[in-house]
């Protein structure tokens, strides 16, 4: 493939049609089944789904067949398949449903309005990572165009990622026989640590996702006359939390949420430390005066990796401010979100969790912890001397910059089930959640450039699969 007509080609695809087709889509706030039960009857779902379809079907991919499937009470699908040559099968993933929307977005900016500034789309579900289905079908297109031959291709874009890909191993197997075996998965799901180069995830953590709950009282009372009787629910709260974690470190207590770290995982950490330096941590918002938990980026980055750690992400049993009276509460209830590392059983550390927390209350209060969402993680097989040659390749052509590679700190549920199904495959995880792009939090963006790129450099992976073989 001649890379300046690449270049030129997304670039032009991106500008003329992709990014006002992400407008619309950023404007629909399909947000995903966890967080808008009624996502059915509001049809938010529905409408980016169409959407997306449409656009699809527009661009002229030859031998494209596209289908919606909705399998009763779960959350529709978008599967693709492409022809090309059967003696190999590309895999290629992304999501259409959405996070919450968040407070905190800067003036002029919000969940649901498009705004280009400075070469960066804002607005939620951009970037995670609705481009995906553009950016796949651009890069197929652009390969196409080329004349390059490729791999039978198949595309499948879930909307229920956010929740944990709970509908996703459903369709997996109703599709078995039509998706085949893949040579080769691609997910542009993923991050990046920087946006001078193509990045490959090598490892992405589990997580177990749950509410825990503790109840004292079957109504509140004056705090006046409870408390010194009645102990608070909040301190209970507070009891249970040290089983996990150590307050004043951060550190996860029970060694069985700990696994020993790869020694070439390590070695990668350095590597990608070495490349980011400060960046590590100075890429977050923090408040006047605040430090991370280290300033060794090495440290951090398998804190972040390969080390289980712990959120509180929601809560429920507390008035605000203004209607906080002096009333001992009844009950105090949070949303905990445990990162564990890529290759713990998270399942079964699940269970574990849930029985240390509810045995044994102190004072006898009903404490329950009830499982939300999650699921192991992932480690990428060794890398093919091909894919290695054709990401480095991709990387210097369209950034100018070797590839880099590095474990990412969130989840694809996915990618834990494709790597039990289907052990021989490759995998490139990439994406563009760089520094400060904020997925799920406010001022989510998409990097435009960097997309662009990431799109090119896709589409020359898909023609060096061809001929690798």
């Amino acid at each position: 493939m001649n890379p300046e007509q690449i270049r030129q080609t997304i670039d032009r695809r991106w500008d003329e049609s992709i990014l006002p087709t992400l407008h619309e889509y950023i404007r629909i706030p399909n947000q995903s089944p966890l967080f808008d039960p009624a996502w059915r009857e509001n049809g938010h779902m529905h409408n980016a789904v169409d959407l997306a379809r449409r656009w699809a079907e527009s661009q002229g991919v030859a031998g494209m067949k596209l289908e919606v499937l909705e399998v009763e009470g779960r959350t529709p699908l978008i599967f693709m398949e492409i022809e090309g040559d059967k003696a190999s099968t590309i895999l290629m993933y992304g999501h259409l449903d959405k996070q919450p929307a968040m407070v905190g977005w800067e003036e002029g900016l919000g969940p649901w309005t498009p705004v280009v500034r400075d070469g960066k789309l804002f607005g939620r579900g951009g970037a995670d990572d609705g481009y995906a289905i553009f950016s796949t079908i651009a890069a197929i297109r652009a390969v196409q165009e080329s004349k390059a031959p490729h791999a039978r291709i198949v595309v499948i874009i879930e909307c229920c990622e956010e929740s944990g890909s709970v509908d996703l191993p459903a369709y997996i197997d109703l599709l078995s026989d039509r998706i085949g075996t893949p040579r080769l998965i691609i997910c542009l799901d993923s991050g990046c640590g920087n946006y001078d180069q193509l990045w490959m995830t090598t490892s992405l953590r589990g997580s177990i996702v749950g509410n825990l709950t503790v109840q004292v009282l079957s109504e509140g009372v004056h705090s006046g006359d409870a408390s010194g009787i009645v102990p608070s629910s909040f301190r209970i709260m507070r009891i249970l939390l040290d089983r996990i974690e150590d307050a004043a470190t951060g550190t996860i207590k029970p060694d069985w949420l700990w696994v020993d770290i790869p020694k070439n995982r390590i070695e990668e950490a350095r590597q990608c430390a070495a490349i980011l330096g400060t960046d590590v941590y100075e890429k977050f918002p923090w408040m006047p005066g605040m430090v991370p938990l280290s300033k060794d980026p090495l440290e951090l980055l398998l804190n972040r990796t390969w080390r289980p750690a712990l959120a509180y992400t929601g809560q429920e049993g507390f008035p605000d401010l203004v209607q906080g009276g002096n009333v001992l509460r009844p009950k105090t209830a949070l949303k905990l979100s445990l990162r564990t590392p890529p290759t713990l059983n998270a399942p079964e550390a699940g269970e574990r969790l849930k029985k240390l927390l509810e045995s044994e209350p102190p004072y006898g209060a009903k404490v329950t912890f009830e499982y939300e969402k999650g699921g192991t993680g992932w480690e990428a097989p060794k890398t093919a001397a091909w894919l290695e040659k054709s990401v480095e390749k991709a990387s210097r052509t369209f950034f100018g910059k070797g590839v880099s590679t590095f474990g990412e700190g969130g989840s694809i549920p996915f990618m834990g089930m494709l790597g039990e199904r289907y052990p021989e495959a490759q995998f490139l995880i990439t994406g563009v959640l760089g520094p400060h792009s904020n997925a799920h939090g406010p001022n989510e963006f998409l990097h435009i450039p960097y997309a662009k790129a990431l799109t090119a450099a896709i589409a020359q992976v898909i023609a060096d699969e061809h001929a690798s073989r």
